[in-house]
């Protein structure tokens, strides 16, 4: 077995060969970007053949590195099976999302969830840390982004991003609703800085960064629900909180993001049927009022 190469060297190899990036590969295998490209190098020097073209944007495969890239990923994939076949956890599914979407979505739809799938056992990683497919182990993932994610992705498309002004009832229960109105009222922001372009040109529009600063959306909605002022959201994340009656939309304007939530999956494990359940539920929860049909 002289002749066969490092494992990290492949390791490295098929992961850029899927992004066709070191920083992406570097990203999902958990090490620097200068690290894989030393590993694809030494792949190469050890191989005697070039594999990869490398670009100002990318990079682009060789006519050899494309072949052997499918063998290798092929390999890998062998690998994960044989691994998931000594140690089966097809009723366990690992899904990475933000603490926002974590405490404002998901875990409010939690109980529909178990009642209808009572044996996956549903584990939540909520960090604003982008999570590894493979490092970290992660079944699903949603990001907020654009299509598309990776050549070895599913995206389902959740949510649009659509932003509106809330508060707490009581707060603007006087006033008209109109971006006049809006533009008086004491604001909530989080990280994404969303005030200034929701002014627009509103009054008051060289005071949008003033207010009370917190570092997550989560955190804005719930003061928000406490009165301390209006908070910018995305609809999907506030309609528990409206139909409650805890929150009103202050202002009808709706602001669309530039990027939407996805679902995301790796290919090679989207069949599994705990994890397929979870992409059904999700998917049907996220549709238009939530509607699923109940079972028979």
């Amino acid at each position: 077995m002289k002749n066969l190469p490092p494992l990290n060297g492949l390791r490295a190899f098929e992961a850029a060969g899927r992004h066709l990036t070191f920083q992406a590969a570097a990203q999902e295998l958990d090490v620097t970007q200068g690290a894989v490209a030393q590993q694809v190098r030494a792949l190469e020097a050890q191989l005697g053949i070039q594999l990869f073209e490398r670009h100002s944007k990318g990079l682009i495969f060789t006519a050899a590195g494309r072949g052997y890239h499918a063998q290798v990923q092929t390999a890998f994939t062998t690998l994960r099976e044989a691994t998931e076949t000594l140690l089966p956890e097809a009723d366990k599914v690992l899904i990475s999302v933000t603490p926002t979407f974590a405490s404002k979505w998901l875990i409010p739809n939690l109980p529909d969830f178990s009642e209808r799938h009572p044996d996956i056992d549903l584990r939540i990683v909520a960090t604003e840390k982008v999570s590894s497919f493979h490092a970290d182990g992660i079944d699903l993932a949603i990001r907020q982004g654009n299509p598309p994610f990776g050549a070895s992705l599913d995206a389902h498309l959740l949510f649009k991003q659509e932003i509106i002004a809330v508060a707490a009832p009581e707060l603007v229960n006087k006033i008209s609703p109109d971006m006049d109105a809006l533009a008086s009222l004491p604001r909530i922001h989080d990280a994404h800085s969303l005030w200034p372009k929701f002014l627009g040109n509103a009054p008051s529009k060289h005071d949008a960064l003033h207010g009370l600063q917190l570092s997550q959306t989560a955190l804005a909605i719930d003061a928000a629900i406490s009165g301390q002022g209006v908070a910018l959201a995305s609809r999907f994340l506030l309609r528990k909180e409206i139909e409650a009656g805890n929150l009103v939309q202050v202002v009808p304007e709706v602001m669309t993001g530039d990027s939407d939530f996805y679902l995301l999956v790796r290919r090679d494990t989207r069949k599994r049927p705990a994890v397929a359940a979870v992409i059904e539920w999700m998917t049907q929860a996220s549709a238009p009022h939530g509607q699923h049909p109940r079972p028979t």
